[in-house]
């Protein structure tokens, strides 16, 4: 077995290696956001749509978009948790 290609498999598993976390990181960003947009969007819906039937103005789109960015921190803590714990 020649050096050279001991040295290009070693850089050539190096670059897989990188690409392979690269991807887990665009994946965890790309779940945290969407589980972020998902949670304050159903809070501001369902808020909103309460306060049309209710007739309570702003009051429970204001505490529907506050329990969903409460949510929203609530997901990002467990990703982050069950992140780091691998």
């Amino acid at each position: 077995m020649n050096p050279q290609d001991d040295a290009d498999r070693k850089k050539a598993e190096a670059e897989r290696k990188n690409r392979r976390e690269i991807a887990a990181a665009l994946s965890l960003v790309s779940q945290l956001g969407f589980s972020m947009f998902a949670c304050i969007f159903l809070g501001v819906w369902a808020g909103k749509t309460l306060d049309e039937r209710l007739g309570t103005a702003p009051i429970l789109l204001m505490a529907g978009a506050l329990l969903g960015a409460v949510a929203s921190f609530k997901v990002l803590y467990d990703l982050a948790i069950k992140r780091w714990m691998k």
